[in-house]
């Protein structure tokens, strides 16, 4: 486990939020520091499997490496419950999350498909006015059809396209987007947005052999189209799932763009 300069880990609390559906999450913060930020973070699981608790190593060296209090939310899963249910508590964290901030920077994010997750939250932060400065994504999928060219390089790489298409059908049925109880779109997948124009700049991590990564590179291209700034971080070696890795580097490039959106004058008082 990465520590802190002052080398304990971050501690780790549980807190059920409420809202229409209570959302439990688990918030990873270093002790008598300020954090640099709040990220809210949606675990992988193909939308069907994983915890917050699951993924616990993972967010608590996120937050240990980049200085920022990590809220990890276990969001319910499908196939019981289908879209939008998986946005809406994320959505309900990053309410809860602003609430907390007090003025420090707010960014969404996750991994696999909590990284679609993370994507549609920032999509929907827009439109009801609440300021992100970034969505971080890890290996997000978005396409339900699996139809790029890298679902299709290697027969044996994971996540497979067959079972990734039976996990969107899963998650999101046959509808692409949802109204949520104030009238906001909530969607399933970016691509269903009519524009991304205005969305937080998203910080992008993909392996240049991870069936998904096509869809990583479209969405960058779709979001700088827009407007809206996108960098791409290709660790070599990465695979699918990394985040789980102990000696992950991509991890350790999420946790850097992170340190690196804390402004200037604060950026002393980081781990």
């Amino acid at each position: 486990m990465m520590s802190t300069v002052e080398g304990r880990a971050p501690s780790c609390h549980r807190l059920v939020l409420p809202g229409t559906s209570p959302v439990l999450v688990q918030v990873h913060a270093q002790a008598g520091r300020t954090p640099a930020g709040l990220l809210v973070w949606a675990h992988g699981g193909s939308w069907q499997r994983g915890s917050a608790a699951e993924w616990r190593h993972a967010t608590t060296a996120l937050a240990a490496r980049s200085g920022w209090t990590v809220i990890s939310v276990d969001y319910r899963l499908a196939p019981r419950h289908r879209h939008p249910h998986a946005v809406q508590d994320v959505l309900t964290a990053l309410a809860w999350a602003h609430g907390e901030a007090a003025g420090s920077p707010l960014a969404v994010g996750g991994d696999s498909a909590g990284g679609t997750l993370a994507a549609c939250a920032a999509l929907a932060a827009r439109d009801r006015g609440l300021p992100l400065v970034a969505q971080v994504l890890a290996y997000p999928p978005f396409d339900p059809a699996c139809a790029s060219p890298s679902y299709h390089r290697s027969p044996f790489a994971f996540p497979q396209a067959v079972l990734l298409r039976q996990a969107w059908r899963a998650w999101r049925g046959d509808g692409g987007s949802a109204v949520d109880h104030d009238g906001t779109r909530l969607y399933s997948t970016p691509w269903d947005a009519p524009s991304l124009a205005g969305v937080a700049p998203a910080v992008l991590a993909v392996g240049r052999d991870d069936p998904v990564h096509d869809d990583v590179e479209t969405y960058a291209r779709r979001l700088r189209e827009d407007g809206v700034p996108a960098r791409i971080h290709r660790p070599p070696g990465a695979v699918h799932g990394d985040v789980l890795r102990p000696d992950s580097l991509l991890l350790h490039r999420l946790a850097r763009a992170l340190r690196g959106l804390v402004p200037p004058d604060h950026r002393k008082d980081l781990p």
